[in-house]
């Protein structure tokens, strides 16, 4: 990262042990329709575009007392010439967004959701297809 800066809004979510597991594999992108990259260094989750290598997110793990991991501080690009940033909101959905749906393959339809709705606001576009927005910000994952 260029110009790391701190997020205001982090995930809510706790990880189940399991989870936290399957995230410590990371994820590697296998085709030109994925978009992610995810590797884990201790307790740090770095999550950078699969195209150009850049560094987007960095999210700090801890663990929860009554078990399960949260992201306890995570940082964001802000340099415009290697992420256009939207908003806080925007970097909260999109970082559980590629841990959970990208990392993990879960549906996360709500989180999905979040995303197209906050797309679309900022865009001030109403008639694009969900499917292009989530594919363009996104991007796939394939089957493993």
């Amino acid at each position: 990262m260029i110009a790391p800066m701190p997020m205001a809004e982090l995930p809510a979510r706790v990880w189940r042990d399991d989870e936290w597991a399957r995230i410590k594999l990371g994820y590697a992108a296998r085709d030109m329709d994925e978009k992610w990259n995810v590797f884990i260094e201790d307790q740090t989750a770095f999550v950078h575009r699969s195209w150009t290598g850049n560094g987007i997110y960095e999210a700090s793990f801890a663990a929860v007392d009554d078990g399960g991991w949260r992201i306890c501080a995570a940082v964001v690009e802000s340099e415009p010439a290697r992420y256009r940033r939207r908003a806080d909101r925007h970097d909260r959905v999109m970082l559980e967004l590629v841990l959970s749906a990208i990392v993990l393959g879960e549906p996360a339809a709500e989180l999905r959701a979040e995303l197209v709705a906050l797309a679309m606001e900022a865009s001030g576009l109403t008639n694009v297809p969900a499917g292009a927005l989530l594919r363009s910000a996104l991007g796939l994952r394939t089957g493993r």
